[in-house]
């Protein structure tokens, strides 16, 4: 009980900054995040009011246009990660910092849960001064509470880079296949025991 009320107060330090990636006129912001596998990031996201797509992808690497065998195979320097749309006058970019920090084990440099390799550590990608603000502010109160650091990193945005069609909108499209594998890798079980229940 404890962590969910101090978790909850850090959402509301982070929503002291609202940003968007775009102007409110336009309805439409981007945010991107790398959260270990995608499928999961993808469900995560897409529960959230406000939220209008989420697309699989890879980004933060130096390969353009790779494929999933790329990624896969390393040294591409890509991240598995996803491209939230959403609507800023519905939800907040400090709202959807809380929604990645909520979804990650923020302490493991190898990656996220059973997926180990580069392309499945979690980062962070603003696209504009006010993004990078929330993001550091977001880490720093997370780092104070802890007191310990995170090895979740927070990198400028890069290009991002579709994935296949196969991978977009997997949970949905396998959904027994997704529950089972979310489950073998203890996801939900190690997020429990981060930010409790």
């Amino acid at each position: 009980m404890k962590r969910r009320s101090i978790f909850l107060a850090a959402l509301m330090v982070m929503s002291s900054a609202t940003v968007s990636a775009k102007p409110e006129t336009d309805k439409r912001a981007t945010a991107i995040f790398a959260m270990g596998c995608f499928w999961c990031a993808e469900a995560d996201f897409e529960k959230v009011d406000g939220v209008v797509d989420v697309v699989s992808g890879y980004t933060g690497g130096r390969v353009r246009n790779p494929s999933y065998e790329q990624v896969s195979e390393g040294g591409t320097g890509h991240y598995e990660a996803v491209l939230v749309t959403y609507d800023p006058s519905k939800v907040k970019y400090s709202d959807l910092l809380s929604v990645f920090w909520r979804n990650v084990d923020p302490f493991d440099a190898e990656g996220q849960f059973c997926d180990k390799g580069e392309r499945y550590r979690a980062a962070i990608f603003p696209s504009s001064v006010a993004e990078r603000k929330a993001a550091d502010a977001s880490r720093e109160y997370l780092v104070a509470h802890f007191k310990r650091d995170l090895a979740t990193r927070i990198i400028t945005r890069a290009p991002f880079y579709r994935a296949e069609d196969y991978h977009q909108d997997y949970y949905k499209k396998n959904p027994l296949r997704y529950r089972y594998y979310r489950s073998r890798c203890g996801r939900d079980d190690r997020l429990a025991e981060v930010w409790g229940k």
